[in-house]
Protein backbone atom coordinates (compact mmCIF):
# COMPACT_ATOMS: atom_id res chain seq x y z
CA UNK A 1 0.00 0.00 0.00
CA UNK A 2 1.06 3.75 -0.47
CA UNK A 3 1.76 5.85 1.53
CA UNK A 4 -1.29 8.15 -0.41
CA UNK A 5 -4.72 6.71 -0.68
CA UNK A 6 -7.06 8.25 -3.72
CA UNK A 7 -10.98 7.39 -3.74
CA UNK A 8 -11.87 7.67 -7.56
CA UNK A 9 -15.64 7.91 -7.39
CA UNK A 10 -16.38 8.08 -11.31
CA UNK A 11 -18.64 5.20 -12.20
CA UNK A 12 -17.20 5.71 -16.09
CA UNK A 13 -13.49 3.87 -15.92
CA UNK A 14 -10.86 5.50 -17.99
CA UNK A 15 -12.47 8.86 -18.21
CA UNK A 16 -12.03 12.22 -16.82
CA UNK A 17 -12.05 11.67 -13.11
CA UNK A 18 -9.98 8.91 -13.69
CA UNK A 19 -7.36 10.36 -15.98
CA UNK A 20 -6.92 13.09 -13.45
CA UNK A 21 -6.53 10.22 -10.40
CA UNK A 22 -4.00 8.81 -12.49
CA UNK A 23 -1.68 12.07 -13.04
CA UNK A 24 -1.90 12.03 -8.85
CA UNK A 25 -0.31 9.03 -8.80
CA UNK A 26 2.03 9.77 -11.02
CA UNK A 27 2.95 12.27 -9.25
CA UNK A 28 3.86 10.63 -6.05
CA UNK A 29 5.99 8.50 -7.89
CA UNK A 30 4.10 4.95 -6.91
CA UNK A 31 3.26 6.03 -3.22
CA UNK A 32 -0.44 6.44 -3.91
CA UNK A 33 -2.88 3.63 -4.49
CA UNK A 34 -6.18 4.55 -6.44
CA UNK A 35 -9.30 2.85 -4.69
CA UNK A 36 -12.25 3.05 -7.16
CA UNK A 37 -15.28 2.91 -5.44
CA UNK A 38 -17.47 2.00 -8.63
CA UNK A 39 -15.49 -1.10 -8.50
CA UNK A 40 -16.42 -2.32 -5.32
CA UNK A 41 -19.76 -3.19 -3.37
CA UNK A 42 -20.01 -0.55 -1.31
CA UNK A 43 -24.02 0.20 0.23
CA UNK A 44 -25.21 3.45 1.43
CA UNK A 45 -25.17 4.18 5.27
CA UNK A 46 -28.69 2.38 7.09
CA UNK A 47 -28.22 5.09 10.18
CA UNK A 48 -28.58 2.19 12.39
CA UNK A 49 -25.33 3.21 14.73
CA UNK A 50 -24.97 -0.64 15.14
CA UNK A 51 -21.41 0.05 14.55
CA UNK A 52 -21.39 1.99 17.96
CA UNK A 53 -21.31 -1.01 20.02
CA UNK A 54 -20.03 -3.37 17.44
CA UNK A 55 -17.04 -5.17 18.52
CA UNK A 56 -14.75 -3.71 16.67
CA UNK A 57 -16.75 -1.36 15.31
CA UNK A 58 -17.97 -3.44 12.74
CA UNK A 59 -20.70 -2.32 10.44
CA UNK A 60 -23.81 -4.74 9.61
CA UNK A 61 -23.60 -5.07 5.67
CA UNK A 62 -21.05 -7.11 4.83
CA UNK A 63 -19.55 -5.59 1.61
CA UNK A 64 -16.66 -3.90 0.43
CA UNK A 65 -16.57 -1.20 2.26
CA UNK A 66 -14.22 -3.43 5.10
CA UNK A 67 -11.55 -3.26 2.34
CA UNK A 68 -11.57 0.39 2.69
CA UNK A 69 -11.67 0.62 6.04
CA UNK A 70 -8.52 -1.10 6.44
CA UNK A 71 -6.94 1.12 3.70
CA UNK A 72 -7.79 4.14 5.86
CA UNK A 73 -6.14 2.70 8.57
CA UNK A 74 -2.90 2.96 7.15
CA UNK A 75 -2.81 6.03 5.30
CA UNK A 76 -2.06 9.35 6.35
CA UNK A 77 -2.96 11.12 3.79
CA UNK A 78 -6.20 10.75 1.09
CA UNK A 79 -7.37 12.42 -1.72
CA UNK A 80 -10.84 12.24 -3.15
CA UNK A 81 -11.42 12.19 -6.89
CA UNK A 82 -15.07 12.62 -8.06
CA UNK A 83 -17.37 14.28 -11.14
CA UNK A 84 -19.61 16.85 -10.24
CA UNK A 85 -23.38 15.35 -10.85
CA UNK A 86 -25.81 18.47 -10.02
CA UNK A 87 -23.37 20.16 -7.71
CA UNK A 88 -22.37 17.09 -5.37
CA UNK A 89 -19.49 13.81 -5.79
CA UNK A 90 -20.93 11.00 -7.64
CA UNK A 91 -23.66 8.42 -5.32
CA UNK A 92 -21.10 5.72 -5.46
CA UNK A 93 -18.28 8.30 -3.69
CA UNK A 94 -21.14 9.56 -1.68
CA UNK A 95 -22.32 6.36 -0.06
CA UNK A 96 -18.44 6.10 0.74
CA UNK A 97 -18.49 8.90 2.51
CA UNK A 98 -21.18 8.61 4.40
CA UNK A 99 -20.00 5.19 5.48
CA UNK A 100 -16.97 6.86 7.52
CA UNK A 101 -19.53 8.44 9.92
CA UNK A 102 -18.62 5.35 11.53
CA UNK A 103 -16.68 4.82 15.40
CA UNK A 104 -13.75 2.75 13.47
CA UNK A 105 -13.28 6.81 11.64
CA UNK A 106 -10.75 7.55 15.22
CA UNK A 107 -8.09 5.13 14.46
CA UNK A 108 -7.50 6.60 11.43
CA UNK A 109 -4.25 7.89 11.35
CA UNK A 110 -5.26 10.79 8.33
CA UNK A 111 -3.53 13.74 8.51
CA UNK A 112 -4.76 15.55 5.47
CA UNK A 113 -6.85 15.55 2.63
CA UNK A 114 -6.98 16.53 -1.21
CA UNK A 115 -9.91 17.24 -3.87
CA UNK A 116 -9.48 16.48 -7.32
CA UNK A 117 -13.04 17.65 -9.07
CA UNK A 118 -14.05 17.32 -12.88
CA UNK A 119 -17.39 19.05 -14.07
CA UNK A 120 -19.34 18.96 -17.94
CA UNK A 121 -20.16 23.11 -17.18
CA UNK A 122 -18.13 26.14 -17.12
CA UNK A 123 -20.07 27.75 -14.61
CA UNK A 124 -18.38 30.02 -11.59
CA UNK A 125 -20.04 28.26 -9.07
CA UNK A 126 -19.62 24.63 -10.25
CA UNK A 127 -17.58 23.47 -7.67
CA UNK A 128 -18.91 25.44 -4.53
CA UNK A 129 -21.35 23.28 -3.01
CA UNK A 130 -18.63 20.31 -2.89
CA UNK A 131 -16.00 22.44 -1.66
CA UNK A 132 -18.37 23.61 1.05
CA UNK A 133 -18.36 20.31 2.25
CA UNK A 134 -15.29 19.62 2.02
CA UNK A 135 -14.13 22.27 4.13
CA UNK A 136 -16.70 21.43 6.60
CA UNK A 137 -14.92 17.69 7.10
CA UNK A 138 -11.79 19.22 7.46
CA UNK A 139 -12.98 21.63 9.61
CA UNK A 140 -14.80 18.61 12.19
CA UNK A 141 -12.04 16.55 11.98
CA UNK A 142 -9.16 18.62 12.08
CA UNK A 143 -7.65 17.56 8.67
CA UNK A 144 -5.08 19.73 6.85
CA UNK A 145 -5.98 20.37 3.24
CA UNK A 146 -3.52 19.21 1.11
CA UNK A 147 -4.74 20.66 -1.95
CA UNK A 148 -7.76 21.33 -4.96
CA UNK A 149 -7.61 20.70 -8.65
CA UNK A 150 -10.75 21.85 -10.06
CA UNK A 151 -11.48 20.69 -13.98
CA UNK A 152 -14.61 22.51 -15.54
CA UNK A 153 -15.17 22.13 -18.96
CA UNK A 154 -14.91 18.49 -19.21
CA UNK A 155 -17.98 16.65 -20.40
CA UNK A 156 -16.44 14.82 -23.41
CA UNK A 157 -14.15 11.58 -22.77
CA UNK A 158 -10.59 12.74 -22.63
CA UNK A 159 -11.57 15.94 -22.77
CA UNK A 160 -9.66 16.99 -19.66
CA UNK A 161 -6.43 16.47 -22.07
CA UNK A 162 -7.37 20.16 -23.19
CA UNK A 163 -6.55 22.20 -19.94
CA UNK A 164 -3.78 22.52 -17.32
CA UNK A 165 -5.51 20.25 -14.91
CA UNK A 166 -3.22 16.66 -15.47
CA UNK A 167 -0.33 18.52 -14.57
CA UNK A 168 -2.00 20.34 -11.58
CA UNK A 169 -2.67 16.90 -10.43
CA UNK A 170 0.75 15.54 -11.17
CA UNK A 171 2.47 18.55 -9.63
CA UNK A 172 0.19 17.90 -6.11
CA UNK A 173 0.97 14.62 -6.44
CA UNK A 174 4.56 15.56 -6.05
CA UNK A 175 4.50 17.56 -3.14
CA UNK A 176 2.15 15.03 -1.07
CA UNK A 177 5.01 12.63 -1.70
CA UNK A 178 8.01 14.77 -1.22
CA UNK A 179 6.09 16.12 2.46
CA UNK A 180 4.91 12.46 3.57
CA UNK A 181 8.91 12.08 3.62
Amino acid sequence: MGDILVLQGSPRPGGNTARLAQALVDGTGGRAEIFAVCAHDIRPCLGCEACAAAPGHACVQRDDMSLLYDKLLQTQTLAIASPVYFYGISAQLKAAVDRLHTPLRGAFPLRRTALLLVGAAHRPDLFDAVLAQYRLILSYFGLEDAGCVLAPGCRAAGSIENGDALRQAFELGRRLAESAG
